[in-house]
């Protein structure tokens, strides 16, 4: 089995100490299915204040991120195999296929941010700009531990059940279905009788027709770009219907 190794350079490793030793990170760490190390910026400065920002050519507010730590740290972490991601939200947007593209590869450098941002000639460092949303967080630690997070649970070996990760929202291009467990009644809820019945084909078309369903109620968008089957073509149009039906009784059966 392949080691992974993923750096992170920070000005700020206190904000991994805990994620990274929990859960899901916490397991593949300890069982040597990923190296985690994450740097101090400051390592790769030269000067007796170990600065690494300084205020901005043409004036404005803030202060910028200089180029010579970044530079250095990446001249240092480097190999054959890295892949170098710079952690920005003018990034490309983070997505399951991308979490699974990173999942393949066997090493990984996070360049966090900070402040008002970086000088530009960071870009040249990266091969890849990642942004977890259209927001502006206060640095780039947060987004790198989504993303590894993300990363990680793909790696063969990092969850108890195989078949737990492909069966997550996005893994097929839909969201998830509806998740139930004991007891079947409670405060009133009932757990739909499909479910109870021990029927295995009936709960796999209703799982199915409920994640289609989901996906066309919370994000459509998705539709446009998942690899829909004949059957989810079938409970589209079933879907789409039962709309259209509700519509029309809502209405008292009369067209406007």
């Amino acid at each position: 089995m392949t080691l992974r190794r993923y750096d992170i350079v920070t000005l700020f490793r206190g904000i991994f100490s805990g994620p990274l030793d929990e859960s899901i990170l916490g397991r593949v760490r300890e069982r040597g299915l990923v190296d985690i190390r994450v740097h101090d910026l400051r390592d790769w400065t030269h000067d007796r204040h170990r600065v690494v920002d300084d205020v901005p050519y043409g004036g404005g507010a803030g202060m910028v991120l200089k180029p010579e730590p970044f530079f250095e740290a990446v001249d240092a972490l480097r190999g054959p195999d890295s892949q170098i991601i710079l952690l920005t939200p003018q990034g490309e947007r983070f997505h399951h296929a991308m979490a699974c593209r990173l999942a393949e590869a066997r090493h990984l450098v996070f360049l966090c941010g900070r402040y008002e941002g970086f000088d530009e000639r960071l870009r040249t460092l990266a091969g890849r700009e990642v942004s977890i949303g259209d927001y502006v967080l206060s640095g780039g630690e947060l987004p790198a531990l989504v993303v590894i997070d993300a990363v990680v649970r793909l790696i063969p070996g990092a969850l108890g059940d195989e078949d737990s990760a492909q069966q997550d929202s996005f893994a097929g291009g839909l969201l998830d279905y509806p998740q139930y467990t004991r007891p079947a009644v409670y405060r009133g809820l009932r757990v739909p009788e499909v479910l109870l019945s021990g029927n295995h084909e009936q709960i796999r078309r209703w799982r199915r027709r409920e994640a289609v369903r989901r996906t066309v109620l919370r994000r459509p968008d998705l539709l446009e770009r998942a690899p829909l089957t004949p059957e989810d073509h079938v409970l589209l149009s079933e879907i789409r219907a039962e709309g259209e039906s509700e519509d029309t009784n809502r209405r008292g059966g009369h067209e406007d």
